[in-house]
């Protein structure tokens, strides 16, 4: 299936691209999310017309996930979990916790945006954890976990 890019996709391309995707990748992400429209010359000649509009839309994206990276990267967040002997908890502490531990200091992230590598916490400590904002924007918090009252 090709498909001409209408945002930057990471690993993909960038606005104006046309590119080859396998059909359910195109179907089933791309175009519901309207990050791209099928290759056809009506469209092809569409969004030559908009390209600068596009890049322009992209462009503030970018410096508005930047502003956010620079509002959240090296922040500390204390999640208060309950937690049995060998500081184990019980549960685990997983992205939802993040983004309401985020919540709280009034920082809007969603739970998308949480990148944990390692999967759910699961004792008390402290851990770094990612946030992707953007395509080209990452930033790191530290999440620790202690002991709830």
């Amino acid at each position: 299936m090709n498909v001409i890019l209408l945002d930057n996709v990471e690993n993909l391309g960038s606005i104006g691209d046309l590119v080859k995707v396998k059909a359910g990748y195109g179907r089933n992400f791309l175009l519901p999310q309207g990050k791209a429209a099928l290759a056809t010359p009506e469209n092809m000649k569409a969004i030559e017309s908009r390209r600068t509009e596009l890049e322009k839309h992209a462009k503030g994206e970018l410096a508005d996930a930047k502003k956010r990276a620079g509002v959240i990267n090296g922040m500390e967040l204390v999640i208060p979990a309950n937690a049995g002997s060998e500081d184990k908890l019980f549960g685990s502490v997983g992205p939802i916790d993040i983004t309401e531990a985020f919540a709280a200091v009034q920082v809007e992230v969603q739970r998308s945006e949480v990148r944990m590598p390692d999967g759910p916490i699961h004792q008390l400590g402290d851990f770094q954890i990612g946030v992707h904002l953007h395509p080209e924007v990452n930033a790191e918090v530290t999440v620790k976990v202690v002991a709830a009252d």
